[in-house]
């Protein structure tokens, strides 16, 4: 199991430190590379790798920076625009980190080069970028619902207990547009008031994990009668297939 640290970075993002005991440090999109050097050097610590989950900026541009002190390999999605990739994944791949294997997955809907990096095992570990949030989901910026929807179903599948670890600090935001599409559901309003808390102590909310989103996020209920139902008040008309409710849902929650 990685140990795992935020350091954050601009107004909410996180930049993922992973760790293991004898093996070395790694960084996930790291948009800015001063909080990562201060971190590094206040823990006596070097950089032996960097991931990134997709091109953006705020989870690349602190990478040649990086490079220039810690000259490691970069890895990431095989097909992105972002320059600075050394080493490209693409789905079905696996990449061995510090001793831990970690599994690759295409991911395309924020983006079209986005990848997540999930480490199976007792304490499985996901690191997801902009596609799965804390309650909700990365806009589709470049890809569509359906492909939305293929990457809620993969993250479905992962084991309940898989650590979630998003780049952003949306929850509060994200949570309140679930208590909007299922007012009455306790599992959000119990993870709305512990969240609440966390944030006044200036705490991250983050790692969610698989079995708290099932219950949480309407991107990965798009099956449930009450979150289908909601859509289409929303949207006005009825709604054929999971698609159409996760793309209602995505057109109500960019207007939230």
């Amino acid at each position: 199991m990685f140990k795992v640290t935020p350091i954050p970075a601009f107004n909410d993002n996180y930049i993922w430190l992973i760790q293991k005991p004898g093996y070395g440090s790694a960084v996930v999109d790291p948009g800015d590379a001063e909080p990562v050097l201060r971190y590094l050097e206040s823990h006596d610590l070097t950089l032996d790798a960097i991931l990134i989950t997709h091109h953006h900026a705020d989870h690349t541009g602190g990478v040649q920076k990086l490079l220039s002190q810690y000259p490691v390999p970069v890895y990431g999605p095989h097909n992105s625009p972002f320059g600075g990739i050394t080493h490209p994944l693409k789905s079905g791949e696996t990449l061995e980190l510090f001793g831990e294997q970690l599994e690759i997955q295409e991911v395309p809907a924020h983006t079209l080069d986005h990848i997540s990096y999930f480490k199976p095992g007792t304490q499985p570990q996901l690191f997801c970028g902009d596609t799965l949030f804390m309650a909700g989901c990365g806009r589709l910026f470049e890809g569509t619902a359906a492909q939305m929807l293929k990457a809620m179903n993969y993250f479905d599948a992962l084991p309940d207990n898989t650590e979630v670890y998003c780049t952003h600090e949306y929850t509060l935001s994200n949570l309140a547009f679930a208590q909007a599409v299922e007012p009455d559901s306790q599992a959000i309003a119990e993870t709305l008031d512990r969240c609440r808390i966390l944030r006044e102590k200036q705490k991250p909310t983050l790692p969610s994990n698989i079995a708290q989103e099932r219950n949480i996020n309407p991107f990965m209920r798009t099956s449930i009668d009450k979150v289908r139902k909601a859509a289409e008040e929303r949207a006005g008309k009825a709604l054929s297939s999971d698609i159409d409710v996760l793309a209602s849902l995505r057109e109500w929650k960019n207007q939230f």
